[in-house]
C-alpha cells in the first residue's frame, strides 16, 4: 500500500449529501476482484451520458478538477453497501483524501485499508473547504497527516483528529498484511518455541 505523508493536490467540491457506494462505484462494475481498472467507471451515473459522452456538469470532468487527488464532500460520504470497490474505485482514480462532516462506518474503515485518508471536519469547517475547493485548479489543499491538518490555498489551517493507530498504518503504508508482517519476528519465534515444546501440534 502507498504510503500517506503529506499531499498537495487539487480539491473538488462535491457538496451533495449521502453520497453511497452505488454512487461510488455502480453495482454492474463489481465482477472483479482486482483493484486496478475501476477508476474509469467511478461516479459512472454522474460521470456520464446515456450515450457515453462525458457528462460537461459533473465536476471531475471539468478541466479544473480532472486531476484532483481530493474530494470535499457533502455529509454521510460513502453511505450504502459495504463493497470495498468504492475505495478500490476512488483510488484508482487518483482519490486520495476524502474530507466531509461524516463516513459511514464500513467506508471509513476500508478507507484506511487501501490507503486513503478521510478526514472528518465541523460543518463550519467544511464550508470553508468547499469554498476554497471551488477555486478550481489555481487553488491547491496541503493535507498534512503528520500535524493533522490541512491548509487551504489561502493559508487557513484546519487541525483534524485522527486514530493514531491508523495514521501510524497510513504513514507507514501499512494494510492488513502489512501489519502481520510486522509481527513476522514474534511469529517466527512463537512458532520455533511451540515446535520445540509441542512438536506434534
Amino acid at each position: 500500500m502507498e504510503k500517506f505523508e503529506k499531499l498537495t493536490a487539487i480539491a473538488a467540491p462535491m457538496p451533495l449529501i449521502n453520497i453511497d457506494t452505488d454512487m461510488i462505484i455502480p453495482k454492474q462494475f463489481l465482477k472483479t476482484i482486482k483493484r486496478s481498472g475501476l477508476g474509469v467507471s467511478a461516479f459512472h451515473e454522474m460521470r456520464y451520458n446515456l450515450d457515453g459522452s462525458d457528462n460537461p456538469d459533473f465536476v471531475l470532468n471539468k478541466d479544473a478538477y480532472r486531476g484532483a487527488n481530493i474530494l470535499v464532500a457533502g455529509d454521510n460520504f460513502g453511505c450504502g453497501s459495504s463493497r470495498e470497490h468504492a475505495p478500490w474505485a476512488l483510488l484508482d482514480f487518483g482519490i486520495r483524501c476524502v474530507i466531509s462532516t461524516s463516513f459511514a462506518d464500513i467506508f471509513y474503515n476500508n478507507c484506511f485499508k487501501n490507503g486513503i485518508l478521510p478526514v472528518v471536519v465541523t460543518e463550519d469547517q467544511l464550508q470553508l473547504l468547499m469554498k476554497d475547493a471551488e477555486k478550481g485548479s489555481n487553488a491547491r489543499m496541503v493535507v498534512d497527516l503528520e500535524n493533522q491538518q490541512i491548509e487551504t490555498s489561502d493559508g487557513e489551517v484546519i487541525a483534524f483528529d485522527l486514530d493514531q493507530h491508523r495514521k501510524h498504518c497510513l504513514i507507514n503504508g501499512l494494510d492488513d498484511i502489512g501489519l502481520s508482517m510486522e509481527k513476522i519476528a514474534s511469529v517466527d519465534a512463537f512458532e520455533a518455541q511451540m515446535a520445540q515444546s509441542a512438536p506434534w501440534v
